[in-house]
């Protein structure tokens, strides 16, 4: 798969278009009323207990706007954090920093929100099965969730269409799915091929060709544990499908190798952070 590149001219190019998206076409007409060039001291602190993440956008943010503001950062992106932690201190213009505290707040609170969300799943599987994101992503943000989930400790599923064969209910709705697999082998060119099974019935029609992991999707626990036994001398196992934070300890007691869950990057919740004047 695809390695997430968070490289200085990645995280300048994302911010300046967020900054563009708040700022266009007048600016920030609000902080302009703030007229004198006041120098201030502010805190960033948390209001909630958290994995942090984000933090070079966010500082990234402020260098935009004023490259003379000083921000110091005081935690590193995937520290646990608690409520009323200091995250950082920024000092500099009273006016730039108002312009971009939203941008910059925006990027820590999705950040850290989904490596946050990750790591309950992480904590709650256990150290034997590997939590993983999917490519439900928001559109052009894959790569910052992507690099969210490393933050908790959970683990990236392919980046895009291009890094592997996944072989999912719908293609194999549009042909036999032994015939596919095949295919599937035959173009191979040293990339993983994964082949989705929903009932033991189109595993065992596939069971022994050469493939590397087999997803069970929406399955029940009984059902899985049996589909694990059978397939986990051939291959990696992966679990799919409405799971959340009831039923993922249960699910990782199979035996299964890993769960892909789409909820951590389409559903995270936001972590809540300030700037305090």
């Amino acid at each position: 798969m695809s390695k997430i590149k968070l490289s200085k001219d990645f995280i300048r190019n994302t911010v300046k278009r967020a900054l563009n998206e708040d700022l266009f076409p007048s600016g920030d007409i609000t902080s302009s009323l703030v007229k004198n060039n006041k120098i201030i001291k502010v805190k960033l602190l948390s209001n909630d207990n958290a994995i942090v993440g984000g933090l070079l956008f966010a500082k990234q943010a402020f260098d935009l706007v004023d490259n003379k503001i000083k921000f110091k950062i005081k935690k590193q992106d995937g520290s646990i954090i608690k409520k009323g932690s200091l995250i950082a201190t920024i000092e500099g213009n009273a006016r730039n920093i108002l312009i971009a505290e939203r941008v910059a707040l925006n990027f820590l609170s999705h950040i850290s929100g989904i490596a946050s969300k990750t790591n309950l799943f992480v904590k709650l599987a256990g150290k034997n099965c590997k939590i993983c994101c999917t490519r439900k992503t928001i559109p052009n943000l894959r790569v910052i969730q992507k690099y969210g989930v490393k933050l908790g400790g959970g683990f990236n599923h392919r980046f895009n269409l291009s890094d592997e064969f996944l072989i999912k209910d719908n293609h194999i709705a549009t042909s036999d799915i032994k015939k596919i697999v095949l295919l599937a082998i035959k173009n191979k060119k040293n990339r993983k091929i994964t082949v989705e099974v929903d009932n033991l019935k189109q595993l065992k029609k596939i069971i022994g060709l050469k493939f590397d992991t087999v997803l069970f999707d929406n399955m029940s626990v009984s059902r899985l544990k049996t589909g694990v036994k059978l397939a986990r001398k051939y291959y990696e196992t992966e679990a799919s499908g409405n799971m959340n934070i009831r039923t993922v300890k249960s699910y990782a007691k199979t035996g299964v190798d890993r769960i892909s869950i789409g909820s951590i990057t389409h559903s995270a919740l936001a972590i809540d952070f300030k700037l305090e004047f």
